[in-house]
């Protein structure tokens, strides 16, 4: 059994009868759990609560959606202008998500949820139209093999999936794991690409203080399990700045591991970020912040530098995302119409973080 074939497997029997063991105790927002059906709510497996990031007016992508637990949540929360998409792989998931569509709809005030086949790794590939194409050319010698993936490569390119920018928030949880180690970079890469410029992720996922070992990795009980296809914890942080991703925080860290194995500790994280826009969407650096410290000097993920105490020039895109949560806390904003001042010059024309 591949590892792929043991995920679908394990989140089969998941749907159809709730699996203890792949619960980490998560408190959600109770107020959100009432409008859900008690089926959706039993068989969901989760590590964290990604929807307290969702915002109104969001698209929001729920990357391993299963029964649409968090879907439904963010669903009340982008309002009526929002809209979520829950993409996952498994039929079974996909079933229980969609058997209460119509109910939620009538419950939610408008039918702003859509549940998707695909796998996250390739958010551009149409599980469902790759499945239909098939049925009426199955794929018997090397020649209908290279139909299907000439068929695959036209329907990524002229039909993806998930639209490149056409995301403002990406969220899991408890689902990177279970990807195949050598399709993780390009899950990532994809996040980016979806998301808008200024978009954000907020992934809740395993990780583990130290690298698992292989035998560990070719085990398809521990891997379905959220266990051995989790990433260590540094090279999860990493991996978001290596597609691109900036402003990368560690939102939530549990001091306790959910699971120790052969004396690594598995606990769960959310770990938020956002994708810069570009150069040409900001503006010229006329706005104003000071860095309120406790360090000296702070120098973001893309190299700019801020002093504590010194006023420093920003463009408007950076300005609003300085001065707004997380980052508040950490900056003041100079009011525009301020007594202008000789500060040094940030990110003039360009983006943060």
């Amino acid at each position: 059994m591949t590892m792929q074939q043991s995920v679908l497997q394990r989140y089969s029997e998941g749907a159809k009868q709730r699996e203890e063991a792949l619960c980490c105790p998560v408190d959600y927002d109770a107020s959100l759990l009432k409008l859900l059906p008690q089926e959706i709510i039993d068989r969901d497996y989760g590590c964290g609560d990604p929807s307290r990031y969702v915002q109104p007016g969001d698209t929001v992508l729920d990357l391993g959606s299963g029964g649409g637990k968090i879907c439904y949540m963010a669903a009340q929360l982008v309002g009526d202008s929002g809209m979520v998409i829950g993409v996952d792989m498994n039929d079974d998931m996909l079933a229980l998500a969609r058997s209460y569509q119509a109910e939620m709809a009538q419950k939610l005030g408008g039918d702003r949820v859509r549940f998707l086949k695909g796998t996250i790794q390739d958010l551009a590939l149409d599980l469902a139209a790759t499945e239909e194409w098939l049925r009426a050319h199955p794929v018997r010698n090397h020649q209908d093999f290279v139909a299907l993936t000439r068929f695959q490569r036209q329907q990524k390119h002229e039909r993806p999936l998930i639209a490149d920018h056409s995301i403002d928030l990406i969220i899991s949880n408890c689902v990177l794991n279970l990807v195949d180690s050598s399709e993780k970079p390009a899950m990532f890469a994809d996040m980016f690409r979806v998301l808008r410029p200024g978009g954000r992720v907020a992934i809740s996922d395993i990780v583990s203080d130290r690298e698992v070992p292989q035998a560990m990795m070719d085990d398809p009980e521990l891997w379905s399990g959220c266990i051995s296809g989790a990433m260590e914890e540094s090279a999860f942080v990493r991996a978001f700045a290596a597609a691109g991703l900036t402003g990368i925080r560690i939102d939530k860290w549990d001091d306790q591991p959910w699971r120790v194995v052969d004396g690594i500790a598995f606990r769960s994280v959310t770990v938020t970020a956002h994708k810069p826009i570009s150069a040409a969407a900001d503006d010229d650096a006329t706005l104003e912040v000071i860095y309120r410290g406790p360090f000296a000097e702070l120098t973001t993920d893309r190299g700019f530098h801020f002093i504590r105490g010194q006023r420093t020039k920003v463009g408007r895109w950076l300005y609003n995302k300085l001065t707004r949560p997380p980052y508040d806390h950490d900056f003041i904003a100079i009011a525009p119409n301020a007594q202008p001042s000789n500060a040094s010059s940030c990110c003039g024309g360009s983006s943060c973080c």
